[in-house]
């Protein structure tokens, strides 16, 4: 079959409208996991995809699974999409490009006429970003059996509301689950919430996986007092010894090698101006493709957060939240999207996601591969978020006809 091309106009017009839900003052959008916003993205969603023609299944962690069927529906299909949720004052762009590129891909496999041989899914997983429930990449964690469902319900935001609480609240726990497997192919189109593809000049990127990913939640304890009379030499200051170790931190990731580690969430307690603070909570996020040298990484970060509370005089309790092995794509789906971009006249360029997604768990037992277009100053999870619509529409006819390879495999036909 020639290469199909969808449609940027519409594709803009989705992607346009789905930004309404949760939209920001500042052109970005605040849609957590499980809120109203989130809801009534679904609803949308969902609303587009059956007036498509796709059938809608969700099953008990609020997955949103759109069928397109095909000629054979005995066949493995092949899975496409991303998730909904967002950053607070996030963009409008991550995750939900995935789904809307899914959906612009069935709406113009339908103006062609096309039935593909094989089911095609675009899923909207829940909570990928994890910034409201804690892990993230929820939804298809427990889809892959690798999250226990029932600790998930559990997991509590900052008010004390529960994952499986609002879950229920927005009409989005499903009674049974869905379970295509095996799956055919599994591809997730998504920015690329970095500077590289912008600084090289090329349109689509092609991972060929995601670094491995190591979370920490540490809490500091010393001794509150008043900010006046104390000597400074007499205190025991959480925040200092913070200070402390975020700076080692820093310089841990800057002499590693390819290795990032980040500082994100500080909470001091009780966080009063005129008060030395007894206690701190901070987080934080190490990455990098080569599993050793990051968990060396983690090792010399755990020793220094150690070191600087034995000097502050502080305690500290550290513990590691989360962790993902690193995810090496299927070397034949990575040819594939090289090849589409080239069919495509679109520059391409090898390269690793330094962003967790869901098909780090997808690709665990699943054939998967992952398409980025640019992220314009290299900026993500900010409203200034920014990905041109010509960019967008590359994007999507390269994912577009990597689905019309994968859903016209024959019987018998397998990515091992």
């Amino acid at each position: 079959m020639a290469t199909l091309k969808t449609d940027p106009v519409r594709l803009e017009r989705f992607l346009t409208e789905i930004a309404a839900f949760g939209a920001t003052k500042n052109g970005g959008v605040t849609r957590l996991a499980l809120s109203d916003e989130d809801r009534d993205a679904r609803n949308q969603l969902k609303a587009w995809f059956e007036a498509a023609g796709c059938e809608t299944k969700i099953d008990r962690m609020g997955n949103m699974f759109f069928v397109r069927p095909g000629k054979n529906r005995a066949l493995p299909p092949v899975l496409t999409g991303s998730h909904c949720d967002s950053q607070p004052q996030g963009g409008r762009f991550d995750g939900i490009l995935g789904i809307i590129g899914g959906l612009e891909a069935v709406c113009a496999l339908n103006d062609a006429g096309v039935t593909l041989e094989r089911d095609l899914i675009v899923v909207n997983w829940t909570n990928e970003e994890g910034s409201r429930f804690t892990p993230g990449t929820t939804g298809s964690g427990v889809f892959a059996g690798k999250l226990d469902r029932e600790a998930m319900y559990a997991l509590t935001d900052r008010e004390g509301l529960t994952f499986g609480g609002e879950l229920a609240r927005i009409g989005y726990k499903g009674e049974t689950d869905f379970d295509p497997r095996p799956l055919h192919a599994n591809f997730e189109y998504h920015i690329e919430q970095g500077p590289v593809l912008e600084r090289q000049g090329k349109t689509i990127g092609v991972p060929k996986g995601i670094v491995c990913l190591r979370w920490y939640d540490v809490e500091i304890t010393g001794v509150p007092n008043h900010a006046g009379p104390t000597p400074m030499n007499e205190r025991r200051d959480a925040v200092y010894a913070f200070a402390r170790m975020a700076s080692e931190i820093f310089e841990i990731g800057l002499a590693s090698d390819n290795v990032v580690a980040t500082v994100g969430e500080v909470h001091p307690s009780p966080n009063s101006r005129n008060v030395i603070a007894g206690n701190l909570h901070f987080t934080i996020d190490v990455r990098g493709w080569d599993e050793t040298e990051t968990d060396r990484v983690c090792a010399d970060i755990e020793k220094a957060i150690r070191t600087h509370a034995e000097v502050t005089g502080t305690t500290v309790d550290i513990r590691k939240t989360w962790e993902v092995e690193r995810a090496p794509f299927h070397p034949q789906l990575v040819s594939m999207i090289r090849e589409t971009a080239g069919e495509l006249g679109l520059p391409a360029l090898d390269m690793v996601s330094g962003a967790s997604h869901d098909t780090v768990y997808i690709n665990q037992f699943a054939p998967s591969a992952m398409i980025f277009v640019p992220s314009i100053g290299g900026r993500s999870h900010a409203e200034v978020e920014e990905t041109s619509w010509a960019d967008c529409a590359a994007g999507a006819d390269v994912l577009l006809n990597c689905i019309i390879k994968t859903c016209n495999d024959p019987e018998g036909v397998e990515y091992a």
